[in-house]
């Protein structure tokens, strides 16, 4: 086929979407793709960056397409406003608009893979942008891979990607804006890797190297933090406990939590600092929250905004409620003590509106068995519950008075006794 030997084992048969500039690279990509018949759709892009060049550049490969008979989709963005509204630089917009497009038209035509031309100085241009951003290892690694994303040139260079195109009389598009140095990539493009491979003709053949000893690296790093990661986090009613004693044994701790909460969206020092500060503080990421109880760090989804009240109607029955309780009317009390998860009530002292709500700051209630009244805030702190149990933990209130703290202490003062005419029984069935 041509010196540029690829492995396209998974792309045959295959449903392929090409990611396609009309430039040299991704116009060699294609020749390849052709000549070793894996059929494929393109996508183009068009961010009107540069005027007349970017409309010829979508006609060169509108052109392309319709000669070699392949089904061709393309876009217009307005690149400037996203930019503009989201705060972001140009290439970061244009690469949100770009795998944004792409992914959703993978899905909705159905593409198995979608497939882009980058190569290997590409990779190196990114490594020495990421290392100069300060990133661990977990960025040095190269460009990324995953299901549906596939980049069959990553081990190849440019000077192979021009042979082949020149040898194989091949024609694209020239890209203007490859050399500005108005864009960082550019300049370490033009300033340090052309010098260095000037210098070192080996170097992209040696980085190569350095790339697979890298990812090996990864790849062992990541199994040994999924093992540790099995024995530190507990999950329990969609919240996850981590131990903080065992946490603190972890050497280097810093790297550690970078790698375990940097997925949810939180800053590794702060986490270190949740740490080591004291029980009831909390950090927010965009989707989760972390919380630092006595023992155990918490880390829980955002909540939705709870439901202020629930009004229940004691002759209704099977009413939907957000936790499990039921009630029915009894004629005799068959003993004086109770359970935690049931209490016997004088339905006369019931006022509507009998609700079911969440704690509020202030909130107090006559505790059975003794005398006077106990905050409630009290109550939690006595009974050591975490911000996560004060969260979950149900009341069942009359006329805004608190009847029950459900599962766990009921007020004195709504208790039958045994002459209560109208008795009530309620059972927690969690």
């Amino acid at each position: 086929m041509s010196e540029i030997n690829l492995n396209l084992k998974k792309l045959t048969n295959k449903i392929i979407l090409l990611a396609h500039s009309g430039g040299v690279d991704s116009c060699v990509l294609g020749d390849i793709l052709i000549r070793s018949k894996i059929k494929f759709s393109v996508a183009h892009c068009n961010f009107q960056l540069r005027g007349e060049e970017s409309d010829n550049d979508l006609l060169f490969v509108k052109k392309w397409c319709k000669k070699n008979r392949i089904k061709f989709y393309y876009k217009i963005f307005n690149l400037i406003d996203y930019k503009l509204k989201n705060k972001k630089g140009i290439q970061e917009s244009a690469r949100d608009l770009r795998y944004k497009w792409f992914n959703q038209l993978t899905t909705d035509k159905g593409f198995d893979y979608l497939v882009t031309a980058h190569h290997l100085n590409d990779q190196f241009e990114t490594f020495l942008i990421n290392a100069s951003r300060a990133s661990g290892i977990f960025g040095l690694v190269g460009i990324p891979e995953s299901n549906k994303l596939l980049r069959p040139l990553l081990n190849v260079t440019k000077m192979q990607i021009l042979d082949y195109a020149k040898k194989n009389n091949l024609e694209w598009r020239e890209d203007s804006s490859n050399t500005s140095e108005d864009y960082f990539r550019n300049i370490i493009r033009h300033q340090v890797v052309k010098p260095f491979e000037n210098y070192k003709p080996k170097t992209l053949k040696n980085f190569k190297k350095t790339l697979v000893h890298l990812k090996d690296a990864q790849e062992f790093i990541s199994h040994q933090f999924d093992k540790l990661k099995k024995e530190l986090f507990i999950e329990k009613n969609k919240h996850t406990y981590i131990e903080i004693e065992s946490l603190k044994k972890i050497k280097p701790l810093s790297f550690s939590l970078h790698h375990f909460f940097s997925p949810k969206g939180f800053n590794s020092k702060e986490v270190e600092k949740l740490v080591f500060s004291s029980p009831g503080k909390l950090i927010l990421s965009k989707k989760y929250r972390l919380i630092r109880d006595r023992k155990y760090l918490i880390l829980s989804p955002l909540l939705k905004k709870e439901i202020n009240e629930i009004l229940i109607d004691l002759d209704k029955k099977n009413l939907k409620l957000p936790i499990p309780i039921k009630w029915e009317y009894i004629s005799n009390l068959e003993k004086k003590a109770h359970k935690n998860n049931e209490v016997f009530l004088d339905r006369e002292t019931l006022k509507s509106p009998i609700s079911l709500r969440k704690y509020k700051n202030g909130d107090y209630f006559y505790p059975s068995g003794m005398k006077g009244k106990k905050l409630l805030s009290k109550f939690f702190k006595d009974e050591k519950y975490s911000l996560l149990d004060k969260e979950e933990q149900w009341l069942l209130c009359s006329n805004g008075e608190i009847v029950w703290i459900i599962g766990k202490r009921c007020d004195n003062r709504f208790l039958a006794r045994p002459n209560t005419k109208n008795k009530l029984l309620m059972r927690d069935l969690r």
